[in-house]
């Protein structure tokens, strides 16, 4: 596989006045198994248009966010900077609460690092393709079919979004994991073990998919640490296109919006 090229231009992911960011909006929607409503945070395109119909892009928050977290970040400004410049098809961007359990809020500490706390944003499977995907399908003007529908999130919604687009690959042409967390494999971190998602010889997509996947590393993260690059080997065991690369920084948005950076001009070619 070739090195990929992950650099990025000064002022990516900076405001500016002569650019139009599109509309951002927070909704709810109910949960047919939760029982409860859920939150997003949808962001539509300059100039949304319903005679037009717009890919999906789903990006999900980290173990300790919520819909919200990708604004620590710069990411409506990456998004809207890569299609005014015509870097990046139009797209809608859809950031949902991927906590998927009653009480979607943030937990106390001595939460943060449990396996039940793990096993509701492994729940968020379910919310996703029963609830979320055919609320916005209802709402919005949007292009079907896995060649308009990209998946992606940092940390542990680099989790969810291997676990997601592994699992569903008929929905979901493009997966991202930015520095994902621990679980899509098997192994022992902050006490907690898990046999894994998925065993090193299943994580695989078929080749009936086309799929683009693209995984990065910080490369002074302390955190998931070398996690990201055992997926990357094991993907490249089992002979699994992907992309891979590791830039500077750590479990950060330094590195996470470079990431959504790079996998967003990636997108609905």
């Amino acid at each position: 596989m070739a090195e990929f090229n992950s650099k990025v231009p000064e002022g990516f992911d900076a405001k500016y006045d002569d650019v139009n960011y599109g509309e951002m909006s927070s909704i709810e929607y109910e949960s047919s198994s939760l029982k409860a409503p859920r939150k997003a945070v949808v962001i539509l395109p300059a100039g949304y248009d319903t005679s037009k119909e717009y890919p999906v892009l789903y990006l999900f928050h980290g173990l300790g966010g919520h819909e919200q977290e990708w604004f620590s970040g710069n990411a409506k400004y990456i998004i809207g900077n890569l299609i005014d410049s015509k870097e990046a098809e139009e797209m809608i961007v859809v950031l949902p609460n991927i906590r998927a359990r009653e009480d979607s809020s943030i937990p106390a500490e001595e939460e943060m690092y449990t396996l039940e706390h793990y096993k509701a944003f492994d729940n968020f499977i379910n919310i996703l393709k029963d609830d979320l995907m055919p609320y916005i399908e209802a709402n919005y003007s949007i292009k079907e079919g896995r060649k308009n529908t990209a998946i992606a999130g940092l940390s542990m919604g680099g989790r969810e979004s291997l676990y997601i687009g592994f699992t569903l690959p008929e929905k979901f042409g493009y997966i991202g994991a930015f520095t994902p967390a621990p679980g899509v494999l098997g192994y022992t971190n902050f006490n907690v073990s898990e046999k894994g998602l998925f065993t090193e010889e299943n994580f695989v997509v078929s080749d009936e998919y086309e799929t683009l996947i693209m995984i990065v590393k910080g490369k002074s993260d302390t955190l998931v640490k070398g996690v990201p690059e055992k997926y990357h080997k094991v993907l490249e065991t089992n002979g699994v296109d992907h992309i891979y690369y590791e830039t500077a920084g750590g479990h950060d948005f330094k590195v996470w919006d470079n990431a959504l950076y790079n996998f967003a001009k990636e997108l609905f070619h």
